[in-house]
């Protein structure tokens, strides 16, 4: 029997802890990720779809070249060093945060959207233990 044909073929099946693209063993990890849908998988279906995903992004552009024209060039490198400290400030990770700093500084504290009634944090079905989060989002599992 040629063993080292064996072990060979035992040692590419064994499969890499970081590289697997759900879990340790391939099975989706419902706990931290959540349900699995196929619509998020799916190209867009229509091509205003895209467009509205990326529109908060397209806004902060357009601002930043606008204040940038008017008061130079320190100013969108101010806001965007304020705006990178109001994403860092965060609740525990099995908490929603309201990013009331960060809603302050974009101006849209005052506005009601479609995202503010509909997609209420508490409703969510995403909801784990809160040592395996917290110890999931610093590392030590």
């Amino acid at each position: 029997m040629n063993t080292r044909g064996l072990r060979s073929q035992l040692k590419d099946s064994v499969p890499v802890t970081g590289f697997c693209p759900h879990g340790s063993y391939g099975v989706q990890d419902t706990l931290r990720s959540g349900f699995s849908s196929v619509k998020n998988e799916i190209l867009p279906s229509h091509p205003l779809e895209l467009s509205e995903k990326n529109f908060q992004v397209n806004q902060e552009k357009m601002n930043f070249a606008t204040v940038r024209n008017i008061q130079g060039l320190h100013a969108p490198l101010k806001l965007q060093m304020e705006y990178r400290a109001a994403r860092q400030i965060q609740r525990l990770p099995f908490l929603q945060s309201s990013n009331l700093a960060l809603d302050t500084l974009r101006n849209s504290d005052e506005s009601i959207g479609f995202e503010d009634i509909l997609n209420d944090p508490y409703q969510s079905e995403l909801m784990g233990e809160p040592h395996m989060m917290t110890e999931y989002q610093l590392g030590l599992l």
